[in-house]
């Protein structure tokens, strides 16, 4: 099998060689290697014939996965049908550790601030000013552990509160806390270097979560989520913290919605924020509950920055997790198919968001509060 590494590929005239990206459509939307076309390993396994055709036989044909390891099995069985196939060593996390290595970070902190202040104020800064506001998220005195998982959406929501610690009108303290549950050594570096990058200062703890959930045999994502936020809240109250903050944004609270009703048979919401029923004094809040995750990607990009999904010790790709531990094809299936009603009603998105905010109980079968259950037939 041929391998290459990435210092090797950056050696080829772009010319030279076609990129090809198999990860699934989850982990792409994290971020591509530039110019790489996308052709995820599902489709090799069930169609590898027309993917071939999509393939230029006239060039080197260079595949990576995350890792560097189910591109390697794809690249032989390429190699096997007589195309000049190579696989990137260590996949696009080499990539990413290259680009931590031969980047400079001296104006990145500036640029990105002077983004949020800027370019985009109305779409990013001020919906999480008013979701802060509407939800009344933040009183005098608080002391927020900003949870930062190493994603796109929670490094950004550090970047807001540190603007908004700005205006001062109202005081509050920050720590910014990450949880290491058991990343490689190369996701901790992404994680570290951004953070540096970006001026954010880190508190990081460690845990054993990923090996504890290594033996779970039912419902992995779901209990390393609850592990994950039962670690923080702890951690969080042990720092003197009353709140902790986490990086969930509208996109996330519509596809919850929709998959309550679709997969869980019920109509529920994510709340902007919840008191903890296991840490007294403490509460949860979303303060990007407002802000559209478009806008977060176009942020990012805008600044070239590259971030951790969320590490998967199962695949290692981060494929499988999501928001409170539900898996991302169900969430890309519903992501998707808000996507195909929205090309006929543009306000299907508002419409979802806003259900949730005009429950009329007079035509309801039955609800429950406080874990009690009501049925029309009670009153009727």
């Amino acid at each position: 099998m041929k391998e290459i590494t990435i210092h090797q590929l950056k050696q080829l005239p772009k010319g030279d060689y076609q990129l090809i990206d198999i990860r699934d459509e989850g982990s792409i939307l994290y971020g591509m290697i530039p110019d790489a076309v996308c052709i995820p390993a599902a489709s090799f396994d069930s169609e590898i014939d027309q993917c071939i055709e999509k393939l230029d036989k006239n060039r080197k044909i260079v595949l990576y996965c995350q890792r560097g390891e189910q591109s390697r099995e794809i690249a032989e069985q390429l190699e096997e049908r007589n195309l000049d196939a190579y696989n990137l060593s260590g996949g696009y996390n080499a990539f990413l550790m290259d680009t931590m290595l031969n980047e400079s970070s001296e104006e990145a902190q500036i640029k990105a601030e002077k983004s949020i202040r800027d370019r985009f104020h109305k779409q990013i800064f001020t919906p999480f000013a008013k979701a802060c506001k509407t939800y009344d998220l933040i009183q005098e005195g608080d002391h927020i552990a900003v949870c930062i998982s190493g994603g796109k959406d929670s490094m950004l929501m550090a970047k807001l509160f540190q603007e908004l610690q700005k205006h001062r009108k109202v005081n509050f303290e920050l720590t910014f806390l990450v949880m290491d549950p058991g990343y490689n050594k190369e996701n901790r570096a992404l994680i570290e270097h951004n953070a540096k990058k970006l001026g954010i200062p880190i508190t990081i703890f460690d845990s054993t979560i990923f090996d504890v959930v290594d033996t779970a045999k039912k419902n992995p994502c779901y209990l390393c989520a609850r592990m994950r936020r039962g670690h923080l809240y702890s951690k969080a109250k042990e720092l003197g913290c009353n709140k902790i903050a986490l990086g969930h944004h509208y996109d996330d609270v519509i596809e919850t919605i929709l998959m309550g009703m679709l997969y869980g048979a019920q109509v529920q919401t994510m709340m902007p924020k919840l008191h903890s029923t296991n840490f007294e004094g403490m509460e949860l809040i979303r303060p990007l509950y407002l802000v559209r995750e478009e806008q977060i990607c176009k942020w990012r990009d805008y600044n070239e920055l590259r971030f951790l999904q969320c590490a998967c010790h199962f695949t290692e790709t981060c494929s499988t997790c999501h928001v409170d531990g539900t898996t991302s094809s169900k969430r890309l299936e519903t992501k998707r198919l808000i996507a195909k009603l929205k090309e006929s009603n543009p306000y299907v998105e508002g419409n979802i968001f806003k259900s949730v905010e005009n429950v009329n109980l007079s035509t309801v079968i039955a609800y429950k509060k406080d874990g009690k259950r009501h049925h029309f037939l009670d009153e009727y």
